[in-house]
């Protein structure tokens, strides 16, 4: 894959055309066509698709499409003027034309198929031909691949309209789930975690359709009722968005010597893998059997560093399936995601999720899904034993790497030098018999505080006299660790407020961005844009009262706050 050169000089993007310089296809270029695809990209209907690697598609924009908001800071590292957003090329662009993009800009996106597995069990159910060929990117079309600033970006649309896996779908994405992925994507960045990116946001003023939701003031666990949404598209970036599906798909296809190029083509997407993800930690010179199992050892790393950080502050996937695991070891594909409010070790957001990817199970689900990843390669292996006996063993060394890992982030969230697993046990019990908010805790936690009545104010309950007592043990055993700290109990305390953030994601508090929104007021969307994007910076007192406060009790349990179903 040809790469363009690394400039000294920072790219200044003030127009579409100062973008359309810096377009490079390495996807499109490098990899294979579907044969039976259409060259316009006009291909809507649902089809199987049974070779090649990607779909050209056209994305339907959408109609009437309304400036919501663009990142900023996005903006800023890409050096794109901020003025580029509100331009009509860029708005007509991002809301799905791509027919008049300048040159060398192609007018023709695309989509990809993968395979799904949940929880390490293969599944071709979701497909409606029974097959596994018709499962893939539904509504989310690739329009760009660029090469900035020394990096390669892929920028995709989000609700850009039908493509041949869209199952019967309308191909579009509802305000309300464009505006959660919009932020959210940004205030992961914002806290330190892996994450593809958002680049903007348009909605339709005249385009609406209808998806299950709750009511107001609903308890019940699943939607209760159908709502109109105007539609979006969401514009989201990231390096690549090859998932472990998408080699999955290619290694089912190749034990089965499905077609003639099957198992060349599962090479070809795990030799574009390395070059796209891992070019500077695979050695390209050694054999592809070795590059391989270097490829599995990175993306290790990669993989147990990620949930090591969801953990650190408290964000739960929800459906933490194949598809939605990004080979490049990042966040991708925020549907039903949630933050931990009050703590519970097992909290799912999704109704549909199940305990196997709750909070504290995403070490497991990421282990199953690492598994499938190494599982997808072994065709390729075959013929080297030794390099194949490397990959299971890489492969059953996850779980020690993912517990080792766990251990020291636990440690550093508590400011400690070396893990203890009693100190953390006891205060995993307390946590939850208090009814603790997770983020306030820790960022309390971290002034290092002599009693716990700065503590107190992350309880949800106030406890009894036994409970305190307990509270009291534990923080003197605690503080007795830190007193003993090398570099002192300020410079501990300035560590620990760099990785216990102060502001989260509060999905009631989200609840009315999007809500307001959808009549077209964004002035909520744009204060939370704000607050999420500086979750370890002391804020003004107006936004510390509003946004670092404890979860309302009516919102316990409240449909579409405290859970929710998949629809988007």
């Amino acid at each position: 894959m040809a790469k363009r050169p690394i400039t000294d000089v920072p790219v200044s993007v003030k127009t579409l055309e100062d973008l359309a310089k810096l377009s490079d296809y390495s996807l499109v270029d490098n990899l294979n066509c579907d044969p039976d695809a259409t060259q316009t990209g006009d291909d809507y209907q649902p089809r199987q698709v049974f070779s090649g690697h990607y779909v050209p598609v056209k994305p339907t924009p959408i109609d009437d499409p309304l400036y919501v908001a663009h990142s900023e800071a996005f903006f800023a590292e890409l050096g794109f003027d901020d003025s580029l957003a509100h331009t009509e090329a860029f708005t007509r662009l991002f809301s799905g034309d791509i027919s008049a993009v300048p040159s060398p800009m192609r007018p023709v996106g695309w989509a990809t198929g993968y395979a799904l597995s949940i929880y390490g069990t293969e599944y071709i159910q979701q497909c409606p031909f029974q097959t596994g060929n018709g499962y893939g990117d539904g509504r989310a079309v690739s329009v760009l691949e660029a090469v900035i600033n020394g990096k390669r970006w892929e920028m995709q649309l989000k609700g850009g309209g039908r493509t041949p896996y869209c199952r019967g779908g309308d191909g579009r994405a509802v305000l309300r789930s464009s505006v959660r992925e919009f932020l959210a994507q940004e205030h992961m960045h914002a806290l330190g975690v892996p994450t593809s990116r958002s680049l903007c946001l348009f909605v339709s003023q005249s385009e609406q359709v209808c998806r299950p939701w709750y009511s107001q003031g609903s308890y019940s666990t699943n939607p209760d009722m159908t709502v109109s949404n105007p539609v979006a598209i969401s514009t989201r970036v990231a390096p690549s968005f090859l998932r472990v599906g998408q080699l999955e798909l290619f290694a089912r296809r190749a034990r089965v010597n499905q077609y003639p190029d099957a198992l060349k083509e599962l090479e070809m997407i795990a030799v574009h893998l390395i070059e796209r993800e891992y070019a500077d930690e695979v050695n390209r010179e050694l054999a592809i059997a070795d590059q391989i199992v270097q490829l599995a050892v990175a993306f290790r790393e990669r993989l147990t560093s990620l949930i090591c950080h969801w953990l650190r502050v408290g964000y739960c996937q929800g459906n933490f399936n194949s598809d939605n695991c990004a080979c490049g070891g990042y966040t991708l594909d925020y549907g039903p995601f949630g933050f931990v409010e009050r703590f519970e070790p097992y909290y799912q957001p999704w109704t549909g999720g199940g305990q196997h990817f709750s909070f504290f199970n995403q070490g497991a689900a990421a282990q199953t899904n690492f598994n499938m990843f190494c599982k997808a390669l072994q065709p390729l292996l075959v013929s080297s034993p030794s390099a194949m006996a490397s990959l299971n063993q890489v492969n059953l060394e996850f779980a020690s790497v993912m517990q080792e890992k766990t251990n020291t982030m636990w440690a550093s969230k508590l400011g400690l030098s070396s893990f203890d697993p009693e100190l953390f046990n006891q205060l995993i019990s307390l946590m939850v018999q208090t009814s603790v908010d997770y983020t306030i805790f820790f960022r309390e936690l971290s002034t290092i505080p002599d009693d716990i009545s700065s503590l107190s104010k992350s309880f949800y309950n106030a406890p009894s006299g036994a409970l305190t007592a307990q509270w009291e043990k534990w923080l003197h055993s605690w503080r007795s660790l830190i007193d003993n700290a090398e570099d002192g109990l300020q410079k501990t305390a300035q560590i620990m407020q760099q990785l216990n953030p102060k502001y989260t994601w509060r999905e009631w508090l989200v609840v009315p961005a999007y809500q307001q929104a959808s009549v077209g007021n964004f002035k909520l969307v744009h204060e939370l844009q704000q607050v999420l994007t500086q979750p370890y910076a002391q804020q003004p007192i107006e936004i510390e009262k509003k946004y670092y406060s404890l979860k309302p009790h009516v919102y316990f349990d409240a449909g579409g706050v405290s859970h929710y179903s998949c629809s988007s």
